[in-house]
């Protein structure tokens, strides 16, 4: 702490009592500095929901395929990485091959062995053939002799076909790209070992894309009734989808209907699978679920998005708590809330400064 008499020593003259006038004022504002940010509130609201609302969704591609091994072995190189341009039936990976390459060799000593009785089976019946005619065996001798040779034959074919399975999955080691795509994801590196079933790289094919939004089942009947629908693309365009479909199955814990609309080309282009995207459904006839008051509402203010978490900060005892919470459409300022608020509760209306240490309500 500076004193009088160290501080007289450190600034003499005529700015001494300027300087040390500054200080005093500085030293007094202390209790006002460190006073807690008080933060404006709002009541959460029972609103009134209109025919129309709008959601949050994400882009897919409608051509996206995950690429599994067929064959078991090393990964023995990667071809690609993720964001890469495939042409179809480019190498995506290798796999080693060697089990493979002895199994082939296998098969084909198979259908050398099984040639070679055949041969021997046809030469057999040949003889007994003669010997019939001139009496020295029985019918019964010749009828053993061609059914040795019919199984021969099948013997053959049998083996043929293990050649013809064993080079098929030889074919399995290098791995192609099915179609003309972009590489989305790789989920293997050189070196490790691939079994069939384990996905290796996935790809979607560019140029044809689609919202996906989960909708609340509560909402389903409006956006069947809709007019029109429109979805906001990521650069803030709005357009219209080319289909719409509505999957008839309901997810039994979040209760949503998922619904795919799927994008015009001219619009898909440049557009990348996982970008968020905004569903309008407007234009429905008002029924009375949809116009029903009592649904909650909060201004949009008041939300806090972090990744997949969507909060609000809470009044509670005198200070600020985070709750998660589900919405629903939004209302011009205001957003429908689903889950995670009661009505009457207040909520902070600048959730950045809500979340400093000793953030406090403003006086109403």
């Amino acid at each position: 702490m500076v004193s009088r008499r160290s501080f007289g020593r450190w600034c003499p003259g005529a700015r001494r009592g300027a300087l040390l006038a500054a200080l005093t004022a500085l030293l007094g504002a202390g209790p006002a500095l460190a006073a807690p940010p008080q933060v404006p509130t709002a009541v959460v609201g029972a609103g009134r929901t209109g025919a129309g609302f709008e959601i949050d969704g994400s882009l897919q591609a409608l051509q996206q395929s995950t690429v599994a091994a067929q064959l078991g072995g090393n990964v023995l190189q990667l071809a690609v990485k993720a964001g890469d341009r495939v042409s179809a039936g480019q190498l995506l990976a290798r796999i080693d091959e060697r089990e493979a390459q002895a199994g082939l060799a296998r098969t084909d000593a198979a259908v050398a062995q099984a040639d070679a009785e055949l041969h021997n089976a046809r030469l057999h019946v040949e003889r007994t053939r003669d010997l019939r005619r001139q009496g020295f065996v029985s019918q019964a001798s010749l009828d053993v002799a061609e059914t040795q040779l019919r199984a021969a034959q099948a013997g053959l074919q049998q083996a043929q076909s293990g050649r013809a399975q064993a080079a098929l999955a030889r074919g399995y080691a290098a791995v192609t790209a099915p179609y003309a795509g972009v590489v989305l994801a790789t989920h293997v590196e050189a070196g490790e070992l691939a079994a069939p079933g384990r996905s290796l790289v996935t790809l979607y094919a560019p140029g044809r894309m689609r919202a996906v939004v989960q909708l609340p089942s509560s909402r389903s009947a409006v956006a069947r009734a809709a007019s029109a629908v429109e979805v906001q693309l990521p650069d803030g365009s709005w357009v219209a989808p080319a289909a719409r479909t509505e999957l008839p199955g309901t997810d039994p814990v979040s209760q949503t209907i998922e619904w795919r609309l799927d994008l015009p080309p001219a619009a898909s282009v440049g557009l990348q699978p996982g970008q968020n995207v905004r569903v309008r459904f407007a234009g429905a006839a008002a029924t009375t679920a949809s116009a029903a008051p009592g649904r909650l509402t909060v201004p949009a203010a008041a939300l806090l998005r972090r990744g997949e978490l969507t909060a609000v900060y809470a009044v509670q005892d005198g200070g600020f708590v985070l709750k998660a919470v589900r919405l629903g459409a939004a209302q011009g300022r205001d957003v429908e809330v689903l889950a995670g608020l009661k009505p009457g509760e207040r909520v902070a209306l600048d959730p950045v400064r809500a979340g400093l240490a000793g953030a406090v309500p403003a006086a109403q």
